[in-house]
Parts: C-alpha cells; sequence; structure tokens
C-alpha cells in the first residue's frame, strides 16, 4: 500500500475531531486589543482578510463564480467555484438569493476537522485558511465539518481533492497579487460591487458581520431599499 493510499485508509476509520470537542477542550485565547492579535485554540492566527457581500445588491449573475474559477483552475465552472450564489425561485426578494463566500472563520470547523494538515492556516499570505492539494488525502472531513450550508470547502470531482476560498492568494491563472495584501477575483469583477473586501475581523454570530448594506442613496431611485 502506498503512502497516499495509506492516508486515505487511516481517514476513513481514525477518530474525527468534532468542532464542539475542538472548542470544549481549548477555549479561545485573546492576545492584544480586539482580534488585533488574537490567536484561536492551537495557536492559530486570525486571518488578514474577509469578503462581506450584501445580497441585496445582488443580481444572482454569477460573474463572481465564474471568475473564481477561472482564475484557480483555468476555465469556467460554476461547480468548482470557492464562492456560491444559491437563488430560490420560490422566494421573494430579498429572501431569494444568497452569497454563500468562506468567513475564514475565528473558529474555523473545517482546520479543526483535518487529521493531515492539509487544511492549514497560510502564514505567508496573511493567515488565510487554505487548503494543500498535495497533502489532502481526500476524505472530505473539511467539507462535512463547515457549519454553513453550503458548506464553503467545497470537493474538486475533477482532481479528487478538497479546496476553499483562499482570497485568491494562490491563483494561478490570474496576472495580478491575490490575498489579503492584493486582489480577489470576486471582488474586481463583480458588476454590481456586492462583495467587499474588509481587513476588519467581521461579527462571528449569524450573518450580521458578513452580509452587509454596500448600497448607496442611487440605489434608491431604482427601487431599492438603502437600509
Amino acid at each position: 500500500m502506498d503512502d497516499h493510499k495509506g492516508k486515505k485508509e487511516i481517514c476513513r476509520t481514525g477518530s474525527s475531531i468534532s468542532r464542539r470537542d475542538f472548542l470544549k477542550t481549548s477555549g479561545i485565547v485573546v492576545i492584544g486589543v480586539g482580534f488585533g492579535g488574537c490567536v484561536i485554540p492551537g495557536g492559530v492566527a486570525v486571518s488578514k482578510g474577509y469578503l462581506l457581500v450584501d445580497t441585496k445588491k445582488c443580481q444572482g449573475c454569477l460573474t463572481c463564480m465564474l471568475a473564481c474559477s477561472l482564475v484557480h483552475e483555468g476555465f469556467e465552472s460554476l461547480s468548482l467555484a470557492r464562492i456560491q450564489v444559491v437563488q430560490n425561485s420560490f422566494k421573494n426578494f430579498p429572501d431569494d438569493i444568497n452569497i454563500a463566500q468562506c468567513r475564514q472563520c475565528v473558529e474555523p470547523a473545517c482546520l479543526a476537522a483535518c487529521q493531515f494538515d492539509a487544511l492549514h492556516v497560510d502564514r505567508r499570505n496573511g493567515n488565510v485558511r487554505t487548503i494543500d492539494k498535495e497533502k489532502c488525502v481526500g476524505c472530505q472531513e473539511c467539507v462535512k465539518a463547515c457549519p454553513f450550508e453550503p458548506g464553503r470547502s467545497i470537493w474538486n470531482f475533477e482532481e479528487g481533492y478538497s479546496q476553499k476560498c483562499d482570497l485568491c492568494a494562490v491563483s494561478d491563472h490570474w496576472q495580478e497579487q491575490g490575498g489579503p495584501n492584493g486582489k480577489q477575483a470576486c471582488v474586481t469583477l463583480c458588476p454590481m460591487r456586492a462583495i467587499q473586501f474588509t481587513t476588519e475581523v467581521p461579527i462571528q454570530s449569524g450573518d450580521e458581520g458578513y452580509n452587509v448594506n454596500l448600497r448607496d442613496e442611487n440605489w434608491g431611485n431604482w427601487g431599492y431599499t438603502t437600509e
């Protein structure tokens, strides 16, 4: 049995670490003022970048999804986009569209669930929670562990590994610097400017911190609420 297959076998039979157990046994340690110098259980540093969205501003054009897959995979694929726009035709505005972006969580359940260090904090790129596809054994525990629906870690069915938003820190098919100190394809190319980058840690409970109002007074002229 080669090493890669061996890891997959361990993953199927070994015990997984639940988010609840992870937090119960560790607790959160905060250093400094606010989240500025914060670390979480195991000495994991807080991300230096986050994506905020305005679902009332989003028109459901899916440009963000196509751009995401293009800069990461080299081709457009809604199934491989690391940001998802979910549309429900049975609901009315503003509940008919939801933008599901990775939250770069302060307490990342996906990271706690990965037993092979494939999902890790990339200290070279602003502490973004990212996945090393070379270390991923395909157990999909990170996909299952995400507490949000749809899950923010997705399964690359073509290549056989998990992947998630890295704020375009590693975007091989985009001639721009990505990551917290660069550009993000979804932010740059969204025609409605419904996605925004911030370095401030959003409120972690519910959607309040990540789904914000990005509309100015001009939107009121078109019949949209500006509140």
